[in-house]
């Protein structure tokens, strides 16, 4: 890989400016400065120093972002603002995309990252990865809706959902309840309720598989997985 290239990927900044680092003299490999932006380097073997700082290789990145409403799940769209322009310009052009799908107006946990592997396996239904959602739903949440939930939803297309878990939080004319399903599909936990006969008014995603949200993240705020964070779901089988 191409040293400027490298130190771009790393977040040292743009290309032009990783070049002028690089031209000026500020950057070693291997203890030896080079002033070549276009030297071959092997990021996995080679110690590089940037202005003074150990750039450490990461071939992989994992975000944690505690999604607003009003932001799509999606790398780029022409009309409307994407969960990427959240981010730091420093994680652009990294192949960086959201796991899953989260609707416009629904808040919470969604990863991001640019490990493709990893990504299709928590989505892959036959991992069974649960995500789990907090909901209010507008209307008593009964028994007999549990007993759908457990047994798989008939949804308005003629596919049946695996099956399901919900739990009833608070009962009310408007209920609160947690949801865990292993599928994504399309406005799924709507359709589901809205096949029962009920709304969801509010809903959010609190955790995908063991990754947890961070309640310390403020909606549109993000960071970078612990060690733990990544270990545990990289250690879904492949």
């Amino acid at each position: 890989m191409r040293l400027d290239r490298f130190l771009a990927n790393m977040g040292c900044g743009t290309r032009s400016e990783v070049k002028h680092l690089v031209k000026s003299g500020k950057v070693t490999v291997n203890g030896k400065i080079l002033r070549d932006p276009g030297v071959q380097i092997v990021p996995e073997q080679d110690q590089i120093i940037c202005d003074g700082q150990a750039v450490e290789y990461r071939k992989y990145i994992y975000l944690m972002l505690n999604k607003p409403a009003g932001v799509i799940s999606a790398t780029e769209d022409v009309k409307e603002r994407t969960v990427l322009d959240l981010l730091d310009p420093k994680y652009y052009n990294k192949g960086i995309f959201p796991v899953g799908r989260l609707d416009k107006d629904t808040e919470g946990l969604l990863l991001l990252t640019n490990d493709g592997p990893l990504g299709h396996r928590l989505l892959s239904p036959k991992k069974k990865v649960f995500k789990t959602y907090y909901a209010r739903i507008q209307g008593w949440v009964t028994a007999e809706d549990q007993e759908a939930f457990r047994d798989g939803i008939l949804l308005d297309d003629g596919y049946r959902t695996l099956p399901g878990d919900l739990t009833i939080l608070a009962e009310g004319p408007v209920s609160e309840v947690e949801v865990m399903i292993c599928e994504g599909k399309f406005h799924q936990v709507k359709r589901m309720f809205l096949a029962l006969g009920k709304q969801v008014v509010y809903l959010k995603r609190v955790a995908m598989g063991e990754l947890v949200l961070d309640p310390r993240l403020q909606l549109g705020e993000y960071r970078e997985l612990e060690p733990d964070e990544i270990q545990r779901l990289t250690r879904i089988e492949e």
